[in-house]
C-alpha cells in the first residue's frame, strides 16, 4: 500500500485514571476511523497519565503499571482497535515478570500486540529502568519506528531508527511549557487554561511562543528533514498533574513541513495522508546516501558515560513551593 492515512491525537488525560483515559482514546479512535484514518497515535503515557508519576513510590508506580500484552489496558486497547478496525498507538507504565518497571509505548491492531517499545531515556521516576533496544515494525506495508519524548532529543536515536529502515517514526511526548536553561522557557500559568474561553488569546500566545511551539519548531522538523522520514508527534493538551501542556500534535513530512496540526484547545485529532514517493524525493534521502561512516564511526562509537539532566525536575514544586 502506498498511501496511508494517519491521525495524531491530543487530549487532557487524568492522572492514574486508566478507565477515563481509555474512554477518551476509544472516542477519538472511533471518530478517526469514521474520518478514514487507518492509524491513530496518542501521547506518552496516554493511558496512565504522566507527570504525577514523579511523586510515586516504587510500590505505587508498580500498582498502576501493567504486564504487556496480558494487562487489562492492552486488552482493552486491542478491543477498541478491533471494534473500529484501526491501528492504535498509546503509552503506559509497564512491569515485567520480575516486576521491573519501564515506560512503554505500544502498537495494537485487531490481531493483537504489533510492537512494544521501552523508552531509552526515562526520568519521570527514579524506579523506571531504561529500554535497551530500538524498535522497527510493519504497519500496512510501511516500516515504522517509535522514540518516546527525550529519546528524540538525542539525534543519534532518530538516525539509528531511520537506518534500521523506519519510514515513519512515532514520537509520543509529554513536553513543552517547563523551565529550562534556554531563553524563553518556563511553566505556563494554569489559570490561563481555566480562563481559555474568555481569554483564548493570552493562552495561545503562551502555547505558541518560546515556552511551547516556537521551541518545538527549532528541532522537530529537522529530525524529519535530515532523515527523510515522516514524523508523527503526539502531545497532551491541558493539565497533566499540576503542569499545563499545549498539545500541538502534528504530522511532519520528509521535507520537514508540518502537514497537519492540532491547533485547538479541545481533545481531538488531525489526519494526513503519507506517501512513499516523498521518502525518496526529500533531500534527506540524498544526504543519507552520501554518508561516509569511515570518517566518524570511531568518533560516534567512542566510549561515553551518559549524563542525563532534566532541569525542570529540580524546580520548586509548583503547588507547595517546596
Amino acid at each position: 500500500m502506498d498511501g496511508l492515512k494517519i491521525a495524531t491525537a491530543q487530549f487532557e488525560n487524568r492522572s492514574g485514571d486508566k478507565a477515563y483515559n481509555l474512554s477518551v482514546i476509544e472516542s477519538l479512535a472511533c471518530k478517526a476511523a469514521a474520518a478514514g484514518a487507518q492509524v491513530i497515535a496518542f501521547h506518552e503515557c496516554s493511558i496512565t497519565g504522566y507527570t504525577f508519576a514523579r511523586h510515586l513510590s516504587r510500590e505505587a508506580l508498580a500498582a498502576i503499571a501493567e504486564r504487556i500484552p496480558e494487562g487489562e489496558s492492552i486488552q482493552r486497547l486491542q478491543q477498541i482497535a478491533t471494534d473500529n478496525d484501526i491501528t492504535i498507538l498509546a503509552g503506559l507504565f509497564e512491569k515485567d515478570e520480575q516486576d521491573r518497571l519501564y515506560k512503554a509505548y505500544v502498537c495494537v491492531d485487531k490481531s493483537g500486540l504489533v510492537a512494544k517499545y521501552r523508552k531509552l531515556h526515562p526520568f519521570i521516576n527514579p524506579h523506571l529502568l531504561p529500554g535497551d533496544a530500538y524498535c522497527v515494525f510493519d504497519i500496512m506495508g510501511w516500516k515504522c519506528g517509535i522514540l518516546v519524548c527525550y529519546d528524540n532529543n538525542i539525534v543519534e536515536n532518530v538516525r539509528a531508527t531511520r537506518l534500521l529502515g523506519a519510514e515513519i517514526i512515532f514520537m509520543p511526548h509529554v513536553t513543552m511549557c517547563t523551565p529550562s536553561t534556554r531563553p524563553g522557557a518556563g511553566f505556563v500559568d494554569p489559570q490561563l487554561w481555566y480562563d481559555r474561553e474568555k481569554d483564548p488569546t493570552s493562552l495561545r500566545l503562551e502555547f505558541d511562543g518560546m515556552k511551547g511551539r516556537d521551541w518545538l519548531m527549532k528541532w522537530l522538523p529537522a529530525r524529519a528533514y535530515d532523515n527523510a522520514v515522516y514524523v508523527v508527534f503526539s502531545n497532551p493538551v491541558g493539565m497533566d498533574d499540576d503542569q499545563l501542556k499545549n498539545g500541538c500534535s502534528m504530522i511532519i513530512d520528509p521535507y520537514g513541513d508540518v502537514v497537519a496540526e492540532c491547533h485547538f484547545f479541545e481533545d481531538g485529532f488531525v489526519t494526513a495522508g503519507l506517501y512513499k514517493e516523498h521518502l525518496q524525493k526529500a533531500g534527506g534521502h540524498r544526504y543519507i546516501n552520501a554518508r561516509r561512516p569511515d570518517l566518524y564511526k570511531d568518533i560516534l562509537g567512542k566510549a561515553h558515560t551518559a549524563n542525563q539532566q532534566v532541569v525542570w525536575l529540580n524546580q520548586p514544586d509548583k503547588t507547595t513551593g517546596s
